[in-house]
């Protein structure tokens, strides 16, 4: 989950975090995609508008030959 579409959503960094219970900074501290985590939470909060999007999440394991 992409966390400008995250912020758009709820309206803000501060709403964001007031609506997931999390402080302002530590919303602020995600980078580009936001935290497996708390993709689930907005998921389920937002009631399936914001969709947990697994290929974000995937690792890639380079040293496996």
């Amino acid at each position: 989950m992409l966390k400008k579409v995250v912020v758009k959503h709820f309206g803000g960094i501060s709403k964001t975090a007031n609506a997931l219970n999390i402080s302002h900074p530590a919303v602020c501290r995600w980078g580009e995609v936001i935290p497996e985590k708390q993709a689930f939470v907005i998921e389920r909060i937002t009631k399936g508008k914001l969709k947990y999007d697994a290929s974000l999440y995937l690792k890639t394991n380079e040293s496996a030959a």
